[in-house]
C-alpha cells in the first residue's frame, strides 16, 4: 500500500509504459468517436451534463484505501451519466473528468505528470456499461431499472477485471490471484454505491441538477477516506518502528554471537519462501518474518559458554537453554506492539508437531502457523550449516530428515513446502519466492 503510495510522484517505466499509454490513447481515439457513429436518442441535458460532470471531476478526488487496495465512489457519478446522458458521450465524459480530476495532485506535486496524461485510460471501465445501456434502448430510469443496473454493474466489473488483470500483469507482473482479493473489495463498493445513484437518477430525470445532492454524500466519504488515510499512515509508521526495532535486536544479536546472528537471516530466507509456497495471509507473513529474526533473541541472556559448548548437554544445562525460548518472549514483550504477538510465535518455535517440544508441549493446530514455520526453516537451516557440536549436512540428506520427522517434529504441510522450496534450490528453478517478486 505505502508502495502504491510512493509510486505516483514517479514516471512510469518502461512496463507500465506499455499498459498505460495504449490503455490511454484508446480512450482518446475511442471516446471521441463512439457518439460520431452511434446514434443516441437522448437529447444531451446541458444541466445535467456539467452536474454530472462535476460528480464525476469531484468523485476522481477521493480515493479511499479498502482492503489492500483502494476505491473511488465514480459509481455516484456514472450510474446517473448512465440513466440520464445519452450513453454514447458516458465514456468521454468520464475521460474528461478523470484529466480535470488529476490537475490537482499534479500541481500539488503528488501526481507526476506522465501518471496525469495516463489517468484517461481508466476511462475503459465505462465503455461495456455505456454499450449495455445503448443495447437495452436507454430507458428511462425508474425502480424498474434494477435489473438494467444488475447488468450494468456485471459489465462494468468483467470489463474492469479483465483490464486490470492485464494492465496489471503487464506493468508489474502481478499474477491474477493476487488481485482478486483487492478488485473484490472495490467492487463491493461499486455494488452498495450503484443504487443510490439509480435513485439519484431517477429524481434527476426532470430535474438535471438534483444530482448534486450526491455532493454531501461524497464529502461525508471523502471525510471517511480522510480519517482511514491517516489511520494508516499511523500504522505504517508505527510497523516501521517496530520493524527497526526488530532489525536492531538482530544486529544485537549478531554482535553477541555471529552465527547465530547470521543463522537467524537465514532463517528469515526461508522463512518467507515457504510462506510463499503456503500463500498465507500477509499478516501471517509479516509475523513470522520478525519471529524468524528474533527466535533466538534469548540466547543473549545464555551464558556464551553453554551456546558455544562444542560436546553433549547435561540435562541441566539443556534446561537453561531451553529456556531461551521465554526468555526471547519476556524481551520482546517488553518492547510491546506488534512484537509482543511476535514474541508468542518465538516462545512456540521450538514446539513439535507431536507435543514433545518445548517449552509448553503444544501440538498440532495448537502451535501458531507462523511458529511452525519458523520451527521447520530454523531446523532445516542447522542441518544444513556447521554448529560447535557436529559438522552441516548435504541438503539432499537434510531434506530426507525433513520428510522423516514430518507429522511427528514438523507439521507434515509446512515440511512438504519447504521441501518443495530446498529442492528448486538446488535444482536452479525459480521458487514460488522468487516467482512471487518477478
Amino acid at each position: 500500500m505505502q508502495h502504491r503510495r510512493d509510486r505516483l510522484t514517479q514516471p512510469l517505466d518502461a512496463r507500465e509504459r506499455r499498459q498505460a499509454w495504449p490503455f490511454a490513447l484508446g480512450v482518446l481515439v475511442i471516446a471521441p468517436t463512439l457518439p460520431l457513429v452511434v446514434s443516441s436518442h437522448r437529447q444531451v441535458p446541458w444541466l445535467a451534463l456539467i452536474a454530472i460532470g462535476l460528480l464525476f471531476v469531484v468523485s476522481a478526488r477521493i480515493e479511499f484505501e479498502v482492503g489492500s487496495g483502494s476505491a473511488v465512489p465514480a459509481e455516484l457519478a456514472l450510474v446517473p451519466a448512465l440513466f440520464l446522458l445519452p450513453a454514447t458521450i458516458v465514456p468521454l465524459t468520464v475521460a474528461t473528468a478523470l484529466l480535470i480530476g488529476a490537475l490537482p495532485a499534479l500541481l500539488r506535486g503528488q501526481l507526476h505528470r506522465e501518471r496525469a496524461a495516463t489517468t484517461v485510460g481508466y476511462a475503459w471501465y465505462s465503455f461495456l456499461p455505456a454499450i449495455v445501456v445503448l443495447v437495452a434502448g436507454e430507458p428511462r430510469p425508474g425502480l424498474g431499472s434494477l435489473p438494467l443496473l444488475g447488468l450494468v454493474l456485471a459489465a462494468q466489473f468483467g470489463g474492469d477485471l479483465v483490464s486490470t488483470l492485464l494492465g496489471e500483469r503487464l506493468a508489474h507482473g502481478v499474477s491474477p490471484r493476487a488481485l482478486l482479493r483487492p478488485l473484490l473489495w472495490v467492487f463491493l463498493v461499486d455494488c452498495l454505491l450503484a443504487p443510490v445513484g439509480l435513485l439519484a437518477a431517477i429524481v434527476s430525470v426532470d430535474r438535471g441538477a438534483a444530482v448534486l445532492l450526491l455532493v454531501p454524500l461524497m464529502g461525508l466519504i471523502a471525510v471517511f477516506a480522510r480519517e482511514r488515510e491517516a489511520r494508516i499512515s499511523n500504522v505504517l509508521e508505527l510497523s516501521r518502528a517496530y520493524r527497526g526495532t526488530a532489525l536492531l535486536l538482530g544486529d544485537v544479536i549478531e554482535a553477541d554471537d555471529w552465527y547465530t546472528g547470521s543463522h537467524s537471516r537465514e532463517v528469515v530466507e526461508l522463512t518467507i519462501a515457504v510462506c510463499d509456497e503456503l500463500r498465507v495471509a500477509e499478516r501471517t507473513r509479516q509475523r513470522a518474518e520478525l519471529a524468524a529474526l528474533l527466535h533466538d533473541v534469548g540466547k543473549i541472556t545464555i551464558p556464551k559458554a553453554l551456546i558455544l559448548k562444542p560436546g553433549a548437554l547435561t540435562s541441566e544445562e539443556r534446561l537453561v537453554v531451553e529456556s531461551h525460548a521465554i526468555e526471547g518472549q519476556r524481551l520482546l514483550n517488553r518492547v510491546g506492539g506488534a512484537l509482543r504477538e511476535v514474541g508468542e510465535i518465538v516462545r512456540a518455535s521450538h514446539e513439535r508437531w507431536d507435543g514433545e517440544g518445548y517449552p509448553d508441549g503444544l501440538s498440532g493446530e495448537e502451535i501458531p502457523l507462523a511458529a511452525r514455520i519458523v520451527s521447520c526453516c530454523d531446523a532445516f537451516n542447522a542441518m544444513t550449516t556447521d554448529r560447535p557440536y557436529r559438522r552441516a549436512v548435504a541438503v539432499p540428506v537434510a531434506i530426507e530428515e525433513l520428510e522423516r520427522n514430518a507429522g511427528t517434529q514438523f507439521d507434515p504441510t509446512v515440511a512438504a513446502a519447504l521441501v518443495r522450496h530446498a529442492r528448486t534450490r538446488v535444482a536452479g528453478e525459480p521458487s514460488a519466492s522468487q516467482r512471487h517478486v518477478a
